[in-house]
């Protein structure tokens, strides 16, 4: 976790997902221009969004089962 990264919470999916992407352009500058530092800084950073995507995306699949009728009665073979 990067101890400068903003409150993800606060931001809306697209947002988060636009910043994802502006972060990734910025990686892609870091690793052409070989700034290790910044590379490493960046990859903190897109762990955080990952992790909040991930987080959002597990709730949103959570209230799908639990609301959806098509989700009733599956067996779970984890």
């Amino acid at each position: 976790m990067h101890p400068l990264t903003p409150d993800l919470t606060k931001l809306s999916t697209e947002e988060l997902n636009n910043k994802y992407g502006d972060l990734l352009k910025r990686m892609t500058f870091a690793s052409r221009t070989g700034n290790s530092d910044m590379i490493s800084q960046l990859q903190m950073l897109l762990g955080d969004y990952q992790n909040e995507l991930t987080e959002r995306s597990r709730k949103s699949l959570e209230e799908m089962e639990k609301n959806s009728k098509n989700f009733k009665n599956l067996i779970d073979i984890q």
